[in-house]
């Protein structure tokens, strides 16, 4: 890694941030506020590896290059104050864009002297080998260095080197500490809109990349949580109508059942009374007919009985 394009890349980085915050609208505070949080990271770690190892091997190694580095280091300090009263202010506070604008112009200026002066002479004097050899330590001193400004802390070496660093764990920690309040905070915003059926807030995290990655992912985690527990009492409170319904049914068959059951019986009972009725009937009119055709006979016999005992006495 080139030390000197590992540097351009970063101012390359904050120039976008500029002017994507100059194009921002009056009342575009969340945004404001958080590309603040951002260049104030980019610009926080951009001065650590640079006050840790470039300015001091650059004073070591290039002649006349004495004056600018240590008017950088001025610029630097400058730059720090501002970022550090920025990083308490509200988006809406009347002085807030002013400090932004001379930051960025402080920030622009101290660039172009960078990259038109000091730069070029750097590259002269060390040459691809040694430049690559400083990229590749400031590469390595940036994942510990400070994510926000410290105006008061050293910015020289030996004590920068100690002191940048322990700010630099220092506020990584802070910055996963923020990330989850920022993140547990959303969450339960999210959940109180869900219950009532509302937008879910609309709140960017603030501060450094892992603060802000820390509360994404809280975030992310607590609506998962909260969707799976929301489901879970969908299908249960599914599950319950189900079975209501179910019973509904099975109680409307057995009711319809019975109903049935008992119009068949009435209508059986009714029909065995016709049909004991009508066999009684039957059985009474066998028995008269029958009665009567005895008679008959009994007469006729009885008759013939008489004509032939008169017959016979004659």
């Amino acid at each position: 890694m080139d030390a000197i394009t590992l540097l351009k890349d970063d101012h390359k980085t904050v120039e976008q941030l500029f002017r994507r915050y100059e194009k921002a609208g009056d009342r575009a505070h969340a945004e404001k506020r958080n590309l603040v949080d951002r260049f104030t990271e980019a610009l926080s770690v951009h001065a650590a590896i640079e006050e840790q190892l470039f300015y001091p091997v650059v004073r070591a190694t290039v002649p006349g290059t004495e004056d600018m580095a240590l008017e950088s280091l001025e610029e630097h300090h400058i730059v720090k104050w501002v970022l550090a009263e920025l990083e308490h202010m509200d988006p809406g506070d009347e002085r807030f864009d002013a400090k932004v604008t001379v930051l960025t112009e402080n920030v622009r200026h101290h660039i172009r002297e960078e990259e038109q002066e000091l730069f070029p002479r750097v590259r002269d004097e060390l040459g691809r080998d040694a430049l690559s050899h400083l990229g590749d330590a400031m590469a390595e001193a940036r994942k510990t260095a400070p994510t926000r400004p410290h105006p008061r802390s050293p910015d020289a070496p030996p004590a920068n080197v100690v002191v940048g660093a322990a700010a630099g764990v220092a506020d990584r920690i802070g910055d996963t500490v923020s990330g989850l309040a920022q993140g547990t905070v959303t969450a339960v915003g999210d959940l109180v809109a869900t219950v009532l059926r509302r937008k879910k807030p609309r709140r960017a995290p603030r501060g450094s990349s892992r603060a802000r990655s820390t509360a994404r992912q809280t975030r992310a985690a607590a609506s998962e949580a909260t969707e799976a527990a929301i489901d879970a009492t969908r299908r249960a409170k599914a599950a319950a109508d189900r079975a209501g319904r179910t019973a509904r049914t099975t109680a409307t068959s057995a009711k319809s059942g019975a109903r049935r059951t008992a119009r068949t019986a009435k209508r059986g009972a009714a029909g065995t009374a016709r049909t004991a009725k009508g066999g009684a009937k039957s059985t009474a009119q066998a028995a008269r007919a029958n009665v009567r055709s005895t008679a008959t006979a009994a007469r006729t016999a009885a008759q013939r009985t008489a004509v032939a005992a008169e017959r016979s006495s004659r």
